[in-house]
C-alpha cells in the first residue's frame, strides 16, 4: 500500500515553487568601528587588558605602534626591477664574502 507514485505533470505544475521567494532574514547593521574608535576603546576598558582573565595584556598595549606608523604608501612592483635589484645584493654580499675569505 506504500508504493511511491510519481506525480504527474499537472500536480508539479500546481505546486511551482520556483517563483516563491523567501524572505530575506533581518539582521541588524551596526556601525564598523575606525581603528581610532578601536584604539580608545582598547586604553579604556579593562576586558581588553586581560586575556582569559589570565595572561596581562597591559605590557602589551603599552607598547603597540599607532595606526599612522604603520601606515605605507601603496607601491607597485615592476617584476624585471625587482629581480635585478634583489641579484645585484646578492652578488654584492657574495663578492664580500670571497674577498673576505681571501684576506
Amino acid at each position: 500500500a506504500d508504493i511511491p507514485v510519481i506525480p504527474d505533470l499537472e500536480e508539479v505544475q500546481e505546486e511551482d515553487l520556483a517563483m516563491q521567494v523567501a524572505a530575506p532574514p533581518s539582521v541588524q547593521v551596526n556601525r564598523v568601528l575606525t581603528y581610532h574608535d578601536l584604539d580608545k576603546d582598547l586604553m579604556k576598558c579593562a576586558a581588553f587588558q586581560t586575556l582569559d582573565g589570565e595572561v596581562d595584556l597591559k605590557l602589551l598595549t603599552k607598547v603597540l605602534a599607532p595606526e599612522h606608523e604603520l601606515r605605507e604608501d601603496d607601491v607597485s612592483w615592476d617584476w624585471d626591477h625587482l629581480f635585478t635589484e634583489v641579484s645585484s645584493e646578492l652578488v654584492t654580499e657574495w663578492d664580500l664574502g670571497q674577498s673576505e675569505r681571501e684576506d
